[in-house]
């Protein structure tokens, strides 16, 4: 770790007045939100860094991997896992594995997708995280490493996705998991994925998932709700970038309709899985989560919701130095024990 790596962590150690008097002098108040203040610190010093939208996407993705590599906390105590590659028709799929020593015969696996607006991230993105699934669900967890954008622009990505999700499907019971089925998650580009994974299946005729677990989602790339605007400047994820994202995702002339692409587009959402569906509240995607877990719930679908008020998108990703960020993460990470106490194979 680089001195100035070290040196921000022990700052973050400070008591939150002290954090908030170094970041600005006053607590960051958006639409009757306030922003932790170990996000505050973080984003303050963040904006004297050049934009993501000014990298190239290559530089976007190493800028990206340093900085998140000192947010994280260290992975679960009691959590092991293993890297290998999944073999697909021209190209072979990184994943990697984690397993809890206490798993749980009936708990299934969750397939995992990491955030990085289809562009950047990679399976240290959300390798703390992943233990964290794990060890509360006592279930194995397949983190996928899906090909990005630009050198492989939409669909090729969700495809890697797809593929996991189906291999998941054939092999969890190889790894302790029930046979035939498996639970999908993932943040911000990977609950895009998971949303569209889960219609997929619904359309295809191919098992559905028993769970699908979506942070701070992307589900409408067509439509610009009020917190895009209202939290178009806050860090990590601003308007700018979200549009340096999709400038290097989408294919030219890709219709942002497509349900491959907006899965809100799609106007039935009856018989989708069971949904954990959480927002951060410093987010330009906020209002987009909060949309699609009501339209589930209005559906029939079995939704549990919840808004993480003073965090930031990317949340996830924060757990060493955000202590409401590692809370957070923890619940949910319990929200998905609970789901799957729910399940039937549970019983």
């Amino acid at each position: 770790m680089s001195l100035q790596a070290t040196i921000a962590k022990l700052l973050l150690k400070l008591p939150e007045p002290w954090l908030v008097k170094m970041a600005g002098g006053k607590p960051v108040k958006i639409g009757g939100r306030v922003l932790d203040p170990h996000f505050q610190f973080i984003a303050h010093g963040a904006s004297r860094q050049p934009p993501m939208s000014s990298l190239e996407a290559a530089q976007g993705r190493a800028a990206s991997a340093a900085g998140l590599a000192m947010f994280q906390a260290p992975p679960e105590p009691g959590v092991s896992w293993e890297n290998f590659e999944l073999t697909a028709p021209g190209r072979n799929i990184p994943v990697r594995l984690y397993r809890p020593e206490s798993q749980d015969p009936a708990a299934p696996m969750m397939v995992f997708f990491h955030f990085g607006g289809g562009v950047i991230g990679d399976l240290e993105t959300c390798h703390a995280f992943a233990t964290m699934i794990a060890s509360a669900a006592r279930c194995p967890v397949l983190s996928v490493d899906y090909r990005l954008a630009p050198e492989h622009k939409w669909p090729a990505g969700l495809e890697d996705c797809e593929f996991a999700y189906e291999w998941a499907l054939k092999n969890a019971e190889k790894y302790g998991a029930p046979a035939g089925e498996a639970a999908i998650g993932g943040d911000s580009m990977g609950g895009n994925f998971s949303a569209i994974i889960a219609q997929e299946a619904r359309r295809n005729g191919i098992p559905v998932p028993v769970l699908q677990l979506l942070i701070y989602p992307a589900t409408d790339i067509s439509e610009e709700l009020p917190s895009r605007t209202l939290y178009g400047e806050t860090y990590p994820l601003s308007t700018d970038t979200m549009n340096w994202f999709m400038g290097h995702y989408l294919p030219e002339g890709a219709d942002i309709t497509d349900l491959r692409i907006s899965p809100a587009q799609e106007m039935n959402l009856e018989g989708l899985p069971p949904a954990i569906v959480v927002t951060a509240g410093f987010d330009p995607l906020v209002d987009e989560g909060k949309a699609y877990a009501d339209r589930l719930d209005a559906a029939g679908v079995d939704t549990v919701y919840k808004c993480y008020d003073s965090l930031a998108h990317g949340f996830t990703a924060f757990t060493g130095v955000s202590p409401a960020a590692d809370r957070a993460c923890r619940e949910i990470a319990g929200m998905v024990r609970d789901a799957y106490a729910r399940h039937p194979a549970s019983g």
